[in-house]
């Protein structure tokens, strides 16, 4: 004999709730918006039911769902990239000073991208001299600013890829963006081993050797008051707000890792940059003949 009520069957069995979890929906709804949801979130931490570190986690994973190319890419005056024309020495020098893993490498100028070059096939012209640099490199890929990173984060995943350019509403080059870069909206920062580790929370740190290391965004002002000095630009139309900016005008460029710069008697040896800024600077005394005290 046939069921009478076909229909009531199948949504029985699409909804599998209890009675006492339909009444508790019922009267605590789940979040209708992101922001209820990330508060949620919140609630959870608060009651021990995930911790801190899955909590953040999670927020990355919401709030990158809005985020784009745009938002979070390297701006293409502070790429790091390579002329096809330079000199094998040359591209070992910022291979060696950037310590990234891939870079963008253009013919005549910067916005003429013609491919990626990988660090470590470079090893390949220490044992085969004769190998043509342009046959290392790999096809570029090119995203809009306005692509999601959800989007980005797939497409790196498929196609292996770990490095895109971004491309402006105009055809330009606007940056560039690794994994990396994405993977940190979730996470937070990835050091690796050539970064510097800070557990400590501040910006200026004395070392061992009676030196300095200060962090690149630290306020002008703070990094005056602590070393008793006055440090201004030359160009005195010009302000700036922290110490990287500062070095970074008075340098004509943007600093690399082992550059220095000698400022109101103090020395700025650049240890670290990240995402085309410094990151950390070594700060000696200088004596009056501008060596290290």
């Amino acid at each position: 004999m046939s069921d009478p009520h076909p229909a009531r069957h199948a949504q029985d069995k699409q909804d599998k709730r209890t009675f006492l979890q339909k009444v508790a929906e019922f009267i605590h709804p789940g979040p209708d918006s992101k922001a209820e949801l990330i508060e949620t979130l919140a609630d959870a931490e608060d009651n021990d039911v995930i911790g801190a570190e899955s909590r953040i986690m999670l927020e990355g994973v919401i709030r990158m769902a809005d985020q784009t190319a745009g938002d979070v890419m390297v701006a293409a005056p502070r790429m790091d990239m390579i002329d096809i024309d330079a000199p094998y020495d040359e591209i070992l020098g910022i291979v060696i000073d950037t310590a990234h893993s891939r870079f963008p490498v253009y013919e005549k100028e910067r916005e003429n991208i013609i491919g990626i070059l990988l660090a470590k096939d470079l090893l390949k012209l220490q044992r085969a001299p004769e190998l043509n640099l342009r046959a290392l490199l790999r096809p570029p890929s090119f995203i809009p600013e306005s692509k999601g990173l959800n989007d980005l984060l797939r497409e790196f995943r498929g196609n292996r890829n770990h490095l895109a350019i971004v491309i402006d509403e105009f055809g330009r080059i606007a940056g560039l963006i690794t994994i990396e870069d994405v993977l940190e909206q979730i996470v937070g920062e990835i050091e690796d081993e050539f970064d510097i580790d800070d557990d400590s929370a501040g910006d200026i740190f004395a070392l061992a050797d009676r030196t300095y290391r200060v962090s690149g965004d630290t306020a002008l002002e703070r990094v005056n008051e602590a070393f008793g000095v006055h440090l201004k630009p030359s160009d005195e139309d010009q302000e700036f707000d922290t110490i990287g900016g500062l070095v970074a005008h008075e340098m004509g460029h943007v600093p690399k890792r082992g550059e220095s710069l000698v400022l109101g008697g103090l020395e700025f040896a650049v240890m670290l940059t990240k995402g085309g800024a410094v990151r950390w600077f070594k700060v000696s005394p200088v004596a009056g003949d501008g060596k290290p005290a």
